[in-house]
């Protein structure tokens, strides 16, 4: 009993750090492709690209960073992330120069694109598999908290201030600090989860990417990253150069997407339980489509507005759902290289900024958005095929644990319910 309180009290950590950070990056990052265009005048295509290179950079290093954590611990690796993006929020602040804030973006966008993997891992490591659902929910509610609040901060204080970023790199750091000191509970006996004996960081790697199953997930998964990851990068110079009052609207916009996680994700977790984790994001891959069009109808704020909604319940939806996915073919022993693996679907968030920056220039926002719903239902067939596929051939060379579980066939758990 003392080890689940311990444990809990962890969880309660992890998730109300998640929330703290998160209102530090919203109240700064949220802005960058606004501040590219009225501070720097650049136009939507070089923002989106600019804004892309990070996370395709962070494509690459998450899996390395991922299955680097299965050797060396989470908590390490979290922790030099976290100062490694305290110091990218400070870079940027001080910048004076296109190509320095750049550096730093593409800086914090590595450590982002490493940070989400491990801490999806590092909550796995924490929680028995019966409460993953709830307890990745929780800490999907704190983010968007973040996200509901941050904006408004930074509207507040001006936008892409120095002060907010030099504050959020404290933050940052702070956060890294008290990982650092705190011990990690693991809900099983034993030294932290390891990768099979003797195998590389290459080999883990490896290993991950022959599952089948999982080649599938990073498919969909990129093309749900190019919908959502970075939608402020595109959103943000279609509504300031399209719409009347374009900047405020977006600030709200941006507001109303986490106060509806807020609102709806305990009803969302309930409904995954219920439909299942492959039903629950093919409807939500829906809703995107369905926004899509929706944002491409709207000239003010109330049709935006609602729009928003929808797109937030397609986001709540696939979310916890497509993490629920990726563990499900993971165990104790290769889950940071299962899901740095996966991570290679956040190249989603170099495509969808900047071919979505690319067709907002070339089309204007037909275009774009129309681009954005084909990405919505091409996600929803690449992760139905992927659910049939099965677990990796016995010729592959597999820790214990994961030949155990693969053996039960392609049904994943937390897949049905």
């Amino acid at each position: 009993m003392n080890d689940e309180k311990q444990r809990l009290n962890y969880v309660l950590f992890l998730v109300a750090g998640a929330g703290l950070v998160n209102v530090a990056r919203a109240m700064t990052l949220s802005f960058l492709a606004i501040k590219l265009q009225q501070s720097f005048g650049l136009g939507p295509a070089m923002i989106g690209m600019l804004l892309g290179i990070g996370p395709l950079v962070g494509a690459v290093a998450a899996p390395f960073a991922g299955s680097l954590s299965d050797k060396v611990g989470r908590k390490t690796v979290l922790t030099l992330t976290l100062l490694s993006m305290a110091l990218a929020m400070v870079g940027m602040g001080v910048a004076q120069t296109v190509l320095a804030f750049c550096l730093a973006q593409i800086v914090a966008a590595v450590a982002i694109a490493i940070n989400e993997p491990i801490s999806r891992a590092l909550m796995s490591d924490v929680c028995p598999e019966p409460l993953r659902l709830k307890y990745f929910s929780w800490r999907y509610t704190a983010i968007n908290f973040g996200f509901a609040v941050g904006p408004l901060i930074g509207i507040a204080a001006g936008a892409a201030s120095t002060m907010l970023f030099i504050l959020a790199g404290i933050v940052y750091a702070l956060f890294a600090l008290a990982l650092h000191l705190l011990k990690v509970p693991l809900h099983r006996s034993g030294a932290e989860p390891a990768s099979a004996p003797g195998a590389s960081v290459l080999e883990s790697i490896k290993t991950a990417i022959r599952d089948p199953r999982l080649a599938f997930f990073v498919g969909g998964g990129t093309f749900l990253l190019a919908v959502y990851g970075q939608w402020s990068a595109t959103l943000a110079p279609y509504l300031s150069g399209s719409i009347a009052g374009g900047v405020e609207i977006f600030a709200y916009i941006v507001s109303i997407n986490g106060a509806v996680v807020l609102i709806g994700n305990p009803f969302a977790r309930r409904f995954i339980e219920r439909a299942g984790a492959l039903n629950a994001l093919v409807i939500g891959c829906l809703l995107f489509l369905a926004a899509e069009l929706g944002f491409l109808a709207s000239s003010g704020l109330w049709g935006l507005a609602i729009s928003m909604v929808v797109f937030t319940i397609g986001e709540i939806l696939v979310v916890p759902s497509e993490y629920l996915l990726v563990d499900g073919i993971s165990n104790e022993r290769n889950r940071g290289s299962y899901f740095g693996a996966h991570s290679f679907s956040t190249i989603g968030n170099f495509v969808g900024p900047t071919l979505g920056g690319l067709m907002l220039g070339l089309f204007g926002g037909p275009g774009m958005f129309l681009l954005f719903a084909g990405f919505a239902v091409l996600s929803a067939i690449l992760f139905a095929v992927g659910t049939r596929m099965p677990p990796p051939s016995a010729s592959v060379e597999l820790a214990p644990a994961a030949a155990a579980e693969g053996a039960a066939g392609p049904h994943l758990r937390g897949l049905y319910a």
